[in-house]
Protein backbone atom coordinates (compact mmCIF):
# COMPACT_ATOMS: atom_id res chain seq x y z
CA UNK A 1 0.00 0.00 0.00
CA UNK A 2 1.99 2.80 -1.45
CA UNK A 3 0.57 6.25 -1.07
CA UNK A 4 0.12 8.57 -3.62
CA UNK A 5 -0.17 11.93 -2.10
CA UNK A 6 -0.01 13.52 1.33
CA UNK A 7 -2.18 15.66 2.98
CA UNK A 8 -0.98 16.39 6.78
CA UNK A 9 -2.51 17.41 9.67
CA UNK A 10 -1.35 18.10 12.78
CA UNK A 11 -2.98 17.05 16.14
CA UNK A 12 -3.47 20.40 18.83
CA UNK A 13 -3.59 17.88 21.43
CA UNK A 14 -1.81 14.42 21.51
CA UNK A 15 -3.79 11.30 20.25
CA UNK A 16 -3.95 8.75 23.01
CA UNK A 17 -5.99 6.16 21.65
CA UNK A 18 -4.48 2.50 21.44
CA UNK A 19 -5.00 0.63 18.29
CA UNK A 20 -7.78 -1.58 19.78
CA UNK A 21 -9.32 1.42 21.23
CA UNK A 22 -9.65 2.84 18.06
CA UNK A 23 -10.69 -0.35 16.41
CA UNK A 24 -13.30 -0.11 19.20
CA UNK A 25 -14.32 3.19 17.98
CA UNK A 26 -14.51 2.62 14.37
CA UNK A 27 -16.98 -0.60 14.63
CA UNK A 28 -19.65 1.70 15.13
CA UNK A 29 -19.04 2.84 11.60
CA UNK A 30 -18.26 -0.10 10.12
CA UNK A 31 -19.40 -0.53 6.40
CA UNK A 32 -22.88 -1.53 4.92
CA UNK A 33 -23.25 -1.47 1.49
CA UNK A 34 -26.12 -0.23 -0.34
CA UNK A 35 -29.22 -1.45 -0.28
CA UNK A 36 -32.10 -1.27 -3.31
CA UNK A 37 -33.16 2.04 -2.22
CA UNK A 38 -29.96 3.76 -1.04
CA UNK A 39 -28.07 6.36 -3.40
CA UNK A 40 -24.76 5.56 -1.40
CA UNK A 41 -23.01 4.02 2.00
CA UNK A 42 -19.67 4.91 3.56
CA UNK A 43 -17.87 3.37 6.26
CA UNK A 44 -14.87 1.94 7.92
CA UNK A 45 -13.04 -1.33 6.03
CA UNK A 46 -10.50 -3.36 7.23
CA UNK A 47 -7.23 -1.75 5.41
CA UNK A 48 -5.84 -5.53 4.47
CA UNK A 49 -8.68 -5.71 2.99
CA UNK A 50 -10.33 -9.49 1.91
CA UNK A 51 -12.44 -10.83 4.81
CA UNK A 52 -10.29 -9.24 7.43
CA UNK A 53 -12.17 -7.30 10.16
CA UNK A 54 -9.37 -5.16 11.75
CA UNK A 55 -10.42 -1.55 10.90
CA UNK A 56 -7.20 -0.78 12.19
CA UNK A 57 -3.58 -1.83 11.04
CA UNK A 58 -0.98 -0.63 13.79
CA UNK A 59 2.90 -1.27 12.68
CA UNK A 60 6.15 0.43 14.39
CA UNK A 61 3.68 2.82 16.19
CA UNK A 62 1.62 3.92 13.26
CA UNK A 63 -2.12 3.55 12.21
CA UNK A 64 -3.70 2.76 9.24
CA UNK A 65 -7.54 3.26 8.61
CA UNK A 66 -9.46 2.74 5.60
CA UNK A 67 -12.58 3.95 4.33
CA UNK A 68 -14.92 2.44 1.75
CA UNK A 69 -17.88 4.28 -0.32
CA UNK A 70 -20.15 2.85 -2.25
CA UNK A 71 -22.60 4.54 -4.58
CA UNK A 72 -25.43 3.81 -7.04
CA UNK A 73 -24.34 5.16 -10.79
CA UNK A 74 -27.27 5.89 -13.27
CA UNK A 75 -25.89 7.07 -16.57
CA UNK A 76 -27.89 10.20 -17.46
CA UNK A 77 -28.93 8.87 -20.84
CA UNK A 78 -30.67 6.04 -19.46
CA UNK A 79 -32.59 8.25 -16.63
CA UNK A 80 -34.00 10.67 -19.63
CA UNK A 81 -34.98 7.66 -21.51
CA UNK A 82 -37.00 6.29 -18.99
CA UNK A 83 -38.16 9.92 -18.09
CA UNK A 84 -39.30 10.81 -21.78
CA UNK A 85 -41.29 7.69 -21.64
CA UNK A 86 -43.07 8.40 -18.60
CA UNK A 87 -43.72 12.05 -19.66
CA UNK A 88 -44.96 10.38 -23.70
CA UNK A 89 -47.20 8.15 -21.82
CA UNK A 90 -49.38 10.76 -20.25
CA UNK A 91 -49.22 13.24 -22.51
CA UNK A 92 -51.00 9.96 -24.83
CA UNK A 93 -53.48 8.59 -22.24
CA UNK A 94 -54.32 12.09 -20.08
CA UNK A 95 -54.40 14.38 -24.09
CA UNK A 96 -51.84 16.98 -21.54
CA UNK A 97 -48.77 18.71 -21.63
CA UNK A 98 -46.25 17.78 -18.73
CA UNK A 99 -45.36 20.78 -16.92
CA UNK A 100 -41.44 21.69 -15.40
CA UNK A 101 -42.56 20.92 -11.55
CA UNK A 102 -44.54 17.64 -12.43
CA UNK A 103 -41.23 16.33 -14.90
CA UNK A 104 -38.97 16.87 -12.09
CA UNK A 105 -41.53 14.87 -9.74
CA UNK A 106 -41.76 11.96 -12.23
CA UNK A 107 -37.80 12.17 -12.81
CA UNK A 108 -37.43 11.40 -8.77
CA UNK A 109 -39.73 8.26 -9.59
CA UNK A 110 -38.01 7.12 -12.01
CA UNK A 111 -34.86 7.30 -10.24
CA UNK A 112 -35.81 5.51 -7.11
CA UNK A 113 -37.38 2.64 -9.36
CA UNK A 114 -34.19 2.62 -11.92
CA UNK A 115 -32.12 2.36 -8.25
CA UNK A 116 -32.23 -1.73 -7.60
CA UNK A 117 -30.95 -2.21 -11.32
CA UNK A 118 -27.89 0.53 -10.90
CA UNK A 119 -24.27 0.25 -11.22
CA UNK A 120 -22.52 0.06 -7.72
CA UNK A 121 -19.38 2.09 -7.55
CA UNK A 122 -16.82 1.61 -4.85
CA UNK A 123 -14.23 3.59 -3.80
CA UNK A 124 -11.50 3.73 -0.74
CA UNK A 125 -10.06 6.43 1.31
CA UNK A 126 -6.36 5.59 3.19
CA UNK A 127 -5.13 7.57 5.93
CA UNK A 128 -2.27 7.17 8.25
CA UNK A 129 -2.06 8.10 12.44
CA UNK A 130 1.49 8.91 13.62
CA UNK A 131 0.94 9.87 17.21
CA UNK A 132 4.46 10.00 17.99
CA UNK A 133 4.83 12.66 15.73
CA UNK A 134 1.84 14.37 16.36
CA UNK A 135 0.07 14.22 13.18
CA UNK A 136 -2.13 12.32 10.55
CA UNK A 137 -1.16 11.85 6.61
CA UNK A 138 -4.70 11.02 4.26
CA UNK A 139 -4.27 9.76 0.89
CA UNK A 140 -5.97 12.24 -1.08
CA UNK A 141 -4.90 15.24 -3.62
CA UNK A 142 -7.52 17.58 -2.65
CA UNK A 143 -8.26 19.14 0.22
CA UNK A 144 -11.83 18.27 -0.29
CA UNK A 145 -11.39 14.50 0.13
CA UNK A 146 -9.05 14.73 2.82
CA UNK A 147 -11.31 16.84 4.84
CA UNK A 148 -14.22 14.34 4.20
CA UNK A 149 -12.16 11.60 5.34
CA UNK A 150 -11.30 13.36 8.34
CA UNK A 151 -15.25 14.72 8.81
CA UNK A 152 -15.68 10.76 8.87
CA UNK A 153 -13.04 9.74 11.29
CA UNK A 154 -14.32 12.94 13.72
CA UNK A 155 -18.05 11.60 14.09
CA UNK A 156 -16.70 8.05 14.83
CA UNK A 157 -14.46 9.60 17.58
CA UNK A 158 -16.39 12.50 18.79
CA UNK A 159 -13.69 14.49 18.29
CA UNK A 160 -10.66 15.15 16.36
CA UNK A 161 -8.45 18.14 16.96
CA UNK A 162 -6.64 18.40 13.91
CA UNK A 163 -5.32 21.45 11.70
CA UNK A 164 -4.10 21.53 8.36
CA UNK A 165 0.31 21.73 8.60
CA UNK A 166 1.44 25.09 8.27
CA UNK A 167 4.80 25.77 7.80
CA UNK A 168 6.80 28.89 9.28
CA UNK A 169 8.36 29.68 6.14
CA UNK A 170 5.68 30.74 3.23
CA UNK A 171 5.71 27.72 0.70
CA UNK A 172 5.84 30.09 -2.30
CA UNK A 173 8.44 31.95 -0.96
CA UNK A 174 10.84 29.29 0.20
CA UNK A 175 10.19 27.69 -3.66
CA UNK A 176 10.55 30.76 -5.49
CA UNK A 177 14.29 31.17 -3.60
CA UNK A 178 14.54 27.29 -4.53
CA UNK A 179 14.49 28.25 -8.14
CA UNK A 180 15.88 31.83 -8.48
CA UNK A 181 19.27 31.08 -6.30
CA UNK A 182 19.37 27.66 -5.97
CA UNK A 183 18.06 24.89 -3.32
CA UNK A 184 19.90 25.76 -0.07
CA UNK A 185 19.02 22.38 1.20
CA UNK A 186 21.06 18.71 1.40
CA UNK A 187 17.81 16.59 1.45
CA UNK A 188 16.37 17.43 -1.85
CA UNK A 189 17.00 18.04 -5.37
CA UNK A 190 14.86 20.37 -8.16
CA UNK A 191 12.86 18.39 -10.39
CA UNK A 192 12.07 19.28 -14.01
CA UNK A 193 8.73 20.72 -13.33
CA UNK A 194 6.86 24.05 -11.57
CA UNK A 195 4.07 25.83 -11.55
CA UNK A 196 4.65 29.66 -11.48
CA UNK A 197 1.17 31.81 -10.92
CA UNK A 198 1.11 35.90 -10.73
CA UNK A 199 0.09 37.28 -7.16
CA UNK A 200 -1.90 40.12 -8.88
CA UNK A 201 -3.92 38.03 -11.44
CA UNK A 202 -5.05 34.73 -10.13
CA UNK A 203 -6.05 33.34 -14.11
CA UNK A 204 -2.33 33.97 -14.85
CA UNK A 205 -0.51 30.82 -14.14
CA UNK A 206 2.50 29.07 -16.27
CA UNK A 207 2.61 25.26 -15.74
CA UNK A 208 6.59 24.22 -16.58
CA UNK A 209 7.31 20.34 -17.55
CA UNK A 210 10.43 18.36 -18.00
CA UNK A 211 12.35 22.06 -18.25
CA UNK A 212 15.57 23.29 -17.12
CA UNK A 213 14.44 25.23 -14.16
CA UNK A 214 17.34 27.65 -14.25
CA UNK A 215 16.85 28.50 -17.76
CA UNK A 216 16.67 32.11 -18.39
CA UNK A 217 12.72 31.94 -19.18
CA UNK A 218 11.83 30.96 -15.94
CA UNK A 219 14.13 33.27 -14.41
CA UNK A 220 12.44 36.60 -16.41
CA UNK A 221 9.42 35.50 -15.23
CA UNK A 222 10.42 35.60 -11.83
CA UNK A 223 11.94 38.43 -12.43
CA UNK A 224 8.34 40.13 -13.38
CA UNK A 225 6.98 39.27 -10.14
CA UNK A 226 5.46 35.63 -10.82
CA UNK A 227 6.06 33.17 -7.68
CA UNK A 228 6.43 29.33 -7.51
CA UNK A 229 3.42 27.88 -6.15
CA UNK A 230 4.25 24.09 -7.38
CA UNK A 231 7.34 22.55 -7.48
CA UNK A 232 9.29 19.15 -8.23
CA UNK A 233 11.39 17.60 -5.91
CA UNK A 234 13.69 14.45 -5.16
CA UNK A 235 14.55 13.54 -1.95
CA UNK A 236 17.81 11.95 -1.55
CA UNK A 237 16.26 8.72 -0.20
CA UNK A 238 14.78 8.26 -3.16
CA UNK A 239 11.14 9.38 -2.70
CA UNK A 240 10.18 12.20 -5.89
CA UNK A 241 7.06 14.35 -5.65
CA UNK A 242 5.36 17.57 -6.47
CA UNK A 243 5.36 20.18 -3.28
CA UNK A 244 2.48 22.51 -3.52
CA UNK A 245 1.88 25.98 -1.46
CA UNK A 246 -0.73 24.18 1.04
CA UNK A 247 2.48 22.03 2.24
CA UNK A 248 0.35 19.03 -0.08
CA UNK A 249 2.62 16.36 -1.74
CA UNK A 250 1.43 15.37 -4.84
CA UNK A 251 2.21 12.55 -7.43
CA UNK A 252 4.42 10.59 -5.13
CA UNK A 253 6.97 7.81 -6.35
CA UNK A 254 9.19 5.67 -4.53
CA UNK A 255 12.38 4.31 -6.19
CA UNK A 256 13.10 0.87 -7.11
CA UNK A 257 15.55 0.75 -4.16
CA UNK A 258 13.07 1.51 -1.48
CA UNK A 259 10.17 -1.25 -3.57
CA UNK A 260 13.74 -3.27 -3.04
CA UNK A 261 13.20 -2.83 0.84
CA UNK A 262 9.61 -4.34 0.96
CA UNK A 263 10.44 -7.03 -1.15
CA UNK A 264 13.68 -8.24 0.28
CA UNK A 265 11.56 -9.47 3.32
CA UNK A 266 9.89 -12.89 2.34
CA UNK A 267 6.17 -12.57 2.97
CA UNK A 268 4.17 -15.88 3.90
CA UNK A 269 0.61 -13.72 3.30
CA UNK A 270 -0.90 -10.99 2.19
CA UNK A 271 -1.31 -9.52 5.44
CA UNK A 272 2.52 -9.48 5.62
CA UNK A 273 3.34 -8.27 2.75
CA UNK A 274 1.00 -5.30 3.28
CA UNK A 275 2.25 -4.88 7.04
CA UNK A 276 5.79 -4.72 5.32
CA UNK A 277 5.20 -2.40 2.61
CA UNK A 278 3.50 -0.30 5.47
CA UNK A 279 6.40 -0.20 7.44
CA UNK A 280 8.70 0.84 4.86
CA UNK A 281 6.07 3.31 3.38
CA UNK A 282 6.11 5.03 6.72
CA UNK A 283 9.77 4.83 7.16
CA UNK A 284 10.45 7.09 4.18
CA UNK A 285 7.21 9.22 4.79
CA UNK A 286 8.22 10.27 8.25
CA UNK A 287 11.65 10.89 6.90
CA UNK A 288 10.43 13.45 4.05
CA UNK A 289 8.10 14.89 6.32
CA UNK A 290 10.85 16.29 8.42
CA UNK A 291 13.18 17.09 6.12
CA UNK A 292 10.86 19.12 4.53
CA UNK A 293 9.61 20.99 7.59
CA UNK A 294 12.82 21.86 8.70
CA UNK A 295 13.67 22.85 4.96
CA UNK A 296 10.58 25.56 5.24
CA UNK A 297 11.65 26.35 8.78
CA UNK A 298 9.45 23.82 10.89
CA UNK A 299 5.56 24.05 12.25
CA UNK A 300 3.90 27.24 12.52
CA UNK A 301 1.46 26.66 15.64
CA UNK A 302 0.66 30.49 16.11
CA UNK A 303 -1.46 30.58 12.53
CA UNK A 304 -4.10 28.74 13.40
CA UNK A 305 -7.61 30.25 13.86
CA UNK A 306 -11.21 29.01 14.34
CA UNK A 307 -12.67 31.17 11.17
CA UNK A 308 -9.75 29.21 8.71
CA UNK A 309 -10.46 25.48 10.19
CA UNK A 310 -14.48 26.55 9.40
CA UNK A 311 -13.77 27.39 5.85
CA UNK A 312 -11.83 24.35 5.66
CA UNK A 313 -14.52 21.70 6.44
CA UNK A 314 -17.45 23.85 4.82
CA UNK A 315 -15.75 23.88 1.86
CA UNK A 316 -15.14 19.76 2.07
CA UNK A 317 -16.92 17.78 -1.01
CA UNK A 318 -19.08 14.98 -0.27
CA UNK A 319 -17.02 11.95 -1.65
CA UNK A 320 -16.62 10.68 1.77
CA UNK A 321 -19.17 12.82 4.19
CA UNK A 322 -21.89 10.05 4.23
CA UNK A 323 -24.59 12.82 2.51
CA UNK A 324 -26.79 10.76 0.39
CA UNK A 325 -26.02 11.29 -3.20
CA UNK A 326 -27.34 9.46 -6.79
CA UNK A 327 -24.10 10.03 -9.41
CA UNK A 328 -25.65 10.70 -13.14
CA UNK A 329 -22.92 9.71 -15.27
Amino acid sequence: MWFKNLRIYRFTAPFSLSADDLDTQLADGAFVPCGSQDLSRVGWVSPLGGDSEQLVHASQGYLMVCAKKQEKVLPAAVVNEALDEKVAEIAEKEGRPVGRKERSELKDDVILALLPKAFVRSSLQYAYIAPEQGYIVVNAASANKAESMLSLLREALGSLPVHPLVSKHLPHQVMTRWVADGIDTQHFTLGGECELSDPKESTSVIRCKHQDLSSPEIKNHLEAGMVVTKLALCGLQGVEFVLDDQVALKRLKFADEIHEKADAVDAESKVEQFDIEFSVMTLELTAIIAQLLEALGGINTQTDSVDSIVAQATKADTGFSGVDEVVLA
